[in-house]
């Protein structure tokens, strides 16, 4: 199955980015943090999910690491393998696996863990950044659909999120509820929970999520949204190491 790092289910600074696509401004904003924990080049990484872009790996090829992603949307080429991770096989253990935004689409996060497990070195680093959907709620809808692109842009996956939800009738959380069922996505708690039973935490932070895909909105915008109890912090980002 797919196991991409999109925003969820589709295609995805004070200022707006007329040259740049949300998911280019996502992986921007996360690449500081996945290279804040990551073994010092050139130590091999398995990235879970990379996209069509190829999330992270052109960055960590061009800066030294052996890195590899997956994915059956990934791009053709070195360093990527188009197939889904319960497919894919590595001929040695790696010293990280990253998988940013890919973990709540998976059928079965237990199995898709596990594999990480066996994939890692006994001293191997897993980072995952995730999205809480359960924690998006009113609130934080109206704050996001006030700051979206505009109009006359490619609509983006709160746009559509918004308009089905207008379309349903239904209120927002019930609205959310239906459509993270009907699409298969865990819960970020969910998935958060069986990190942590599988994994040694070293880290375990939440933050901004919505910003890459709103108008003139920074990541320190949403943080001070959320600071001020404006919005609800939605992301996740976990660091941790397979149990010996």
């Amino acid at each position: 199955m797919d196991t991409g790092g999109h925003r969820p289910t589709e295609q995805h600074a004070h200022h707006h980015f007329p040259d740049t696509t949300s998911d280019e401004r996502w992986l921007a904003a996360a690449w500081p943090f996945v290279a804040a924990h990551l073994p010092r080049s050139p130590a091999t990484v398995i990235e879970i999910g990379c996209g069509p872009l190829g999330g992270f790996v052109p960055k960590l090829r061009a800066d030294g690491w052996e890195a590899v992603g997956v994915d059956p949307e990934a791009p053709e080429g070195a360093g990527f393998s188009r197939i889904g991770f319960e497919e894919y096989e590595s001929a040695a253990k790696v010293d990280a696996v990253v998988a940013s935004l890919s973990l709540h689409h998976v059928v079965d996060v237990d199995d898709i863990l596990g594999r990480v497990a066996t994939l890692l070195k006994p001293s191997g680093t897993l980072i995952v950044i995730e999205w809480a959907w359960e924690l998006f709620d009113d609130a934080t809808a109206a704050w996001c659909f006030d700051r979206l692109t505009p109009a006359d842009e490619e609509p983006g996956w709160l746009h559509r999120r918004r308009d089905a939800w207008v379309d349903s009738g239904d209120p927002w959380d019930v609205y959310m509820r239906n459509w993270a069922v009907d699409d298969g996505i865990h819960a970020g708690e969910t998935v958060l929970g069986k990190l942590e039973a599988n994994f040694d935490r070293t880290v375990v932070e939440r933050g901004p999520y919505f910003f890459p895909d709103l108008d003139g909105v920074s990541e320190a915008d949403e943080q001070a949204a959320i600071d001020d109890n404006l919005v609800r912090a939605t992301r996740i980002r976990f660091v941790g190491s397979a149990r010996q």
